[in-house]
């Protein structure tokens, strides 16, 4: 990757890929912003709606809308396209409907001659993860998806709030698959270098562990409030993009909680999930094992196992 040149392609014009177009724009998160949607005259509509907005940013980006021979040599491609579930369409037949549509957007990206790294949103988004690295053949650590990132922010947002500090002095995070079987590590939360669960014990009742309890429920559930009141989530997810996107163009080395493969990290094999990992100009630099309890463990182990069966029925 070029350190003095900043291509992104983002594939999937809705709002998800629109809340991250956004802030890639306000955030001047990289030089070049190539649009791909099955329906081109929309991503153009956007294209010009971004560009319109140029003079009133910090921005010099070059935005268009393109097609996948612009994925080329480009350093990152993202993936937002899939299909809404429907009513009463199983879990198993919106993975079948988006393994479909990925292997129509996967194959013309590598056929173009794209090197670089993708990143993807779709869900349930710790498969169609493991579903872009089966289809596009790379090496694993070079595709990677949001797995937790936006779980553990909400978190740290909802901890913040808890303890009375600002959530970037809370150090904790979300594991497993983003989705129900996800889970806090909260041996592993910190209140700067303070343990969560210490601050409990310490605090005379005025914390306690029922409270976490309902924090973790809160970020769980979170998803399906928002999509209740509003029909969808975009903003959040998009500004976790930009994040990890950022963190790839600085060669940041950043500990996010991105979807990952894991290679006996945890005791597990062979299976995409949200686990902590240092992110560089490269992909996933390593995964970042913590010392998780034995109970802990079998939660991971849980979600994962969750996550082999969504991924197995498939029939990849």
């Amino acid at each position: 990757m070029k350190k003095d040149r900043r291509k992104v392609v983002l594939i999937g014009c809705g709002m998800v890929g629109m809340s991250y177009a956004y802030a890639l724009l306000n955030q001047s998160a990289c030089d070049e912003l190539v649009l791909i949607d099955v329906d081109k005259k929309r991503a153009v509509g956007e294209a010009m709606d971004l560009n319109h907005g140029l003079a009133f940013s910090g921005s010099n980006m070059k935005i268009f809308a393109g097609d996948y021979e612009d994925c080329g040599d480009a350093d990152i491609v993202v993936i937002c396209a899939g299909v809404p579930q429907k009513p009463g369409e199983t879990r198993l037949d919106l993975l079948r409907h988006n393994a479909q549509v990925f292997q129509s957007i996967i194959d013309p990206v590598t056929e173009s001659g794209f090197n670089g790294i993708f990143l993807v949103a779709t869900n349930p988004v710790d498969v169609m993860t493991r579903i872009t690295c089966v289809l596009s053949g790379f090496n694993p650590r070079h595709v990677l998806g949001t797995g937790t990132a936006l779980d553990t922010a909400r978190l740290r947002y909802l901890l913040g709030d808890y303890f009375n500090v600002d959530p970037r002095n809370m150090h904790a995070y979300v594991m497993g698959e983003h989705g129900d079987s996800e889970f806090v590590p909260w041996s592993q939360a910190m209140l700067a270098t303070k343990p969560v669960l210490q601050l409990c014990g310490e605090s005379d009742g005025r914390y306690c562990e029922e409270s976490l309890a309902q924090i973790a429920e809160e970020v769980r559930t979170a998803a399906y409030k928002i999509i209740e009141a509003k029909r969808a989530t975009y903003y959040g997810i998009g500004m976790a993009l930009t994040r990890i996107t950022r963190a790839i163009f600085g060669d940041e080395h950043s500990v996010l909680t991105v979807s990952a493969m894991l290679r006996g990290e945890y005791g597990q094999k062979n299976v995409f999930v949200g686990v902590p990992c240092i992110v560089d100009r490269n992909g996933i630099r390593r995964v970042l094992e913590l010392n998780l309890t034995d109970r802990e463990r079998e939660q991971f182990a849980a979600s994962c196992d969750t996550l082999r069966e969504s991924f197995d029925e498939l029939g990849l």
